[in-house]
């Protein structure tokens, strides 16, 4: 490739920070629950590179499709992959895609197409590396490129949201879930800040619930409670896993694994347990002890999507005065928000000035 910057450029980074900052000098994006990638074009070379460096092109050839649809001919775009899936986005859809065989790549991209979400424009339809001008110019050269552009994708290229009103950051902020992971907060007066996590926050919601502890994981190599196994009751009455806490203290967890081996009873979970298929099954995933459903444990977590917590959670406190039966799925229900105008966005940050 001719182009003026490598395709080699690591993306710009965010620094996690407790809550939005607030000030002229800061605007506003969502956070979305995708795949971070950037987008070279030159000619009929398309390549498209991940956060790590490695190569998405042949995962997303429905994105390579959009992108060689564009009528320019030489830009870099930096942006999002995801997949909806009716009013939300799914990222366990996406996870799908990283498969080895080109034939299930090609017909879950034609069942469960992704959709390329832009945010930063890094050099122009003129070849004009932009990584040096402030936000504010790169941002006003994309909406002008998206505008022109992104209309011959059909759809699979769409034009991420920006605002610089703090109400609407918050917005998507409480938001955040099936589909939102937060919000990411840019200082508006810098250059794109290759690898580097100065001048960009991310923000995450975090929130708690209840949960029933249907089982729990023996440590690697010790006899003691390694991860608790985490469950809530569904509508139907089950008892279903939702994930895990694996972070107690050494201390805790001597004193706690005789308290928890004096409950093992089966069968733990009712409805979904662990262990069940999946593309991350490891040969100790089926090996957890079950549990009579009576401990109650209030953990902190940031995602909750397709049954389950993304992530493992942290263990707050002990809740021996909650009822199992009163942890309830209804607690990580998500609210769908305004996911569906965000993903249709076609306006400018302009639009949301103070």
């Amino acid at each position: 490739m001719t182009l003026p910057i490598p395709t080699t450029l690591e993306p710009a980074l965010a620094e996690l920070a407790p809550e939005i900052p607030v000030g002229h000098e800061w605007v506003y994006e969502p956070k979305w629950d995708g795949f971070r990638c950037l987008a070279f074009r030159d000619g009929d070379a398309v390549v498209l590179q991940s956060r790590a460096g490695q190569p998405l092109a042949r995962y997303f050839p429905e994105i390579v499709a959009a992108v060689a649809a564009l009528p320019a001919k030489r830009f870099v775009l930096d942006g999002e992959i995801v997949v909806p899936i009716g009013e939300t986005l799914s990222f366990d859809d996406l996870l799908q895609r990283i498969h080895p065989a080109e034939s299930r790549v090609r017909k879950l991209a034609a069942e469960t197409p992704g959709v390329y979400l832009v945010f930063d424009l890094l050099v122009d339809e003129k070849g004009r590396a932009l990584v040096e001008r402030p936000w504010t110019d790169r941002r006003a050269a994309l909406e002008a490129f998206a505008k022109r552009q992104f209309p011959a994708a059909d759809g699979r290229i769409r034009l991420s949201p920006a605002t610089a009103e703090l109400a609407a950051a918050r917005k998507w902020l409480a938001a955040a879930g099936g589909g939102l992971d937060g919000v990411i907060a840019k200082r508006a007066d810098l250059e794109y800040r290759s690898g580097d996590r100065t001048g960009m926050q991310k923000i995450k919601l975090m929130r708690t619930a209840d949960c029933v502890v249907g089982g729990f994981r023996y440590a690697a190599k010790k006899r003691i409670a390694g991860s608790l196994l985490l469950g809530l009751y569904a509508e139907n009455g089950d008892l279903d896993h939702v994930g895990f806490c694996s972070a107690i203290a050494e201390k805790e967890r001597r004193a706690l694994t005789p308290k928890l081996e004096a409950l093992v009873k089966p069968p733990g979970f009712t409805g979904r347990a662990p262990g069940g298929p999946s593309r991350w099954s490891t040969e100790r995933t089926g090996e957890w002890e079950p549990l009579e459903p009576s401990l109650v444990v209030e953990v902190r977590y940031d995602h909750f999507s397709q049954g389950r917590f993304r992530h493992g959670t942290r263990l707050l406190r002990w809740r021996p005065d909650k009822a199992p039966r009163q942890c309830t799925m209804e607690q990580v229900r998500q609210t769908k928000g305004d996911l569906m105008k965000l993903l249709m966005f076609k306006g400018t940050h302009r639009e949301y000035k103070r």
